[in-house]
């Protein structure tokens, strides 16, 4: 296919006119043409006649840009394919030194290929290996070579090792460049642990603190937990970032069973706006009194709920629950406000998704039915915790009504009195309107008889 405004075309009558008119057309065709007949009467040997393959050389590049592009292992097959220059680079100029000797003559020296009365060297993979092996020994400047005797050996040589120098030099600047690009990926993705270490050192804490922040590192880059998931998408634009963070953490949200009777709008507006996060063996997710900003979900791991004393499970919560919306939610006759009610603990790795306050609020606001449900399922818990005063509920509920009703009163008074200010403008209107044709009719009556004094007198 091609591409068309950006969209590929997979019409095989258009791929076939395009293809036709385009100048890589004739230069295909030359490519497999059956040159290989030129064997039934100059032989087999005169490989030269196979030289119009090479043609097919862009193909190759191409299909090597387009493997790239779609491997999940990009950075493997880059190492692949410099190692596969490499091996025909080698073959090459192995094939043209077992061609020089043949020219100079085979076994005439030291430093030509045997010929086939050498022990041997009767069978050609003998002669092949040689080759590549004296090809191998100069490319890669290992040297113990036999010493050149001809002008041709000479210039051989010394093509060979500029050769060496300035190809090898290359792919093994590439091959550094993919180690590094390798690295830079792996930091994109995942924290770099060395900055933690080496402030614990300086800082003269070390010991299990630190081997706890480097199982944490490791664990993160075992089990493949990205953490900077938002560094990441940042540059797509908003739908396909959701549709990216939808496919990734959509069917483990749905399995939580708040979310199973929820809107699929509501879903995608929190996976936007979900963050990964990772605690570790023993570590605290929260801690009883502790103000509430953020409700947690738990897409893997398991976490126990302690007492007081920290070590004494009360209940272990698992895949597909969550916890912490109880102080997020302004619920009324919750004795704790927004402080946390329980001691939530890590029993291993877990995998929680955090929603944070400002974020849940937003979502509710635009969703009053999901609200509503959370609402239900938070009373719920307190009247099973006994944090729920009924009485402060019913009395929050009354003082809900009253102040509705006051706002109530307090409107229509307004709209009266919106209703008078607009009565008393009109008439204030109004009574300008009759005292300025008045002034005007009293300026009118003093300008007559100062116009008409001088006959009446005379």
């Amino acid at each position: 296919g091609f591409l068309e405004d950006g969209i590929l075309v997979r019409d095989r009558g258009r791929i076939r006119q395009r293809y036709l008119r385009s100048p890589a057309f004739p230069c295909d065709v030359a490519a497999v043409l059956p040159t290989d007949l030129l064997y039934l009467r100059l032989g087999l040997g005169v490989p030269a006649v196979r030289a119009n393959r090479c043609l097919r050389a862009p193909r190759l590049f191409e299909a090597f840009d387009r493997r790239e592009t779609r491997t999940a292992h990009p950075n493997a097959f880059r190492v692949a394919k410099l190692m596969l220059y490499v091996f025909i680079t080698i073959h090459w100029n192995g094939c043209l030194y077992f061609a020089l000797s043949t020219r100079l003559g085979l076994g005439t020296d030291a430093w030509v290929c045997p010929n086939a009365s050498s022990p041997g060297f009767a069978r050609p993979l003998r002669q092949y290996l040689h080759s590549f092996y004296f090809s191998t020994l100069i490319l890669a400047t290992v040297g113990d070579t036999p010493e050149p005797r001809h002008e041709e050996e000479f210039l051989f040589v010394t093509a060979g090792f500029l050769l060496a120098v300035l190809g090898f030099a290359t792919i093994t600047g590439s091959i550094s460049s993919v180690i590094s690009n390798m690295t830079a990926a792996d930091a994109a993705f995942y924290p770099d642990p060395e900055p933690v270490r080496r402030y614990l050192r300086a800082q003269g804490a070390g010991g299990r603190l630190a081997r706890r922040v480097a199982s944490w590192h490791y664990h993160l880059r075992s089990q493949q937990k990205l953490p900077a998931e938002r560094a990441v998408l940042r540059h797509l634009p908003r739908g396909l970032r959701a549709e990216v963070a939808a496919s990734v953490h959509l069917p483990a949200l749905r399995r939580v069973g708040l979310f199973q009777s929820w809107e699929h709008g509501v879903l995608l507006q929190l996976v936007l706006r979900l963050r990964p996060q990772v605690f570790g063996p023993g570590e605290f997710v929260c801690r009883k009194g502790d103000v509430g900003r953020e409700m947690y979900f738990v897409r893997e791991g398991r976490l126990a709920v302690v007492a007081e004393d920290g070590v004494t499970q009360l209940a272990v919560l698992g895949e597909g629950l969550y916890f912490g919306e109880i102080s997020l939610i302004n619920i009324k006759g919750n004795t704790s406000g927004n402080r946390r009610t329980a001691n939530i603990m890590s029993i291993g790795y877990s995998d929680l998704f955090c929603l944070s306050k400002e974020d849940l609020a937003e979502v509710l606001v635009e969703f009053p039915s999901a609200r509503a449900m959370m609402e239900a399922k938070g009373r719920e818990l307190l009247l099973r915790m006994g944090k729920l005063d009924v009485h402060a509920e019913a009395a929050a509920a009354a003082a809900a009504e009253e102040a509705e009703r006051r706002a109530e009163a307090l409107e229509a008074a307004l709209e009266g009195l919106q209703t008078q200010a607009a009565r008393l403008l009109a008439q204030l209107e109004s009574s300008a309107f009759k005292l300025a044709l008045r002034v005007q009719r009293l300026e009118c009556r003093l300008r007559r008889p100062a116009g008409g004094a001088g006959p009446a007198r005379a």
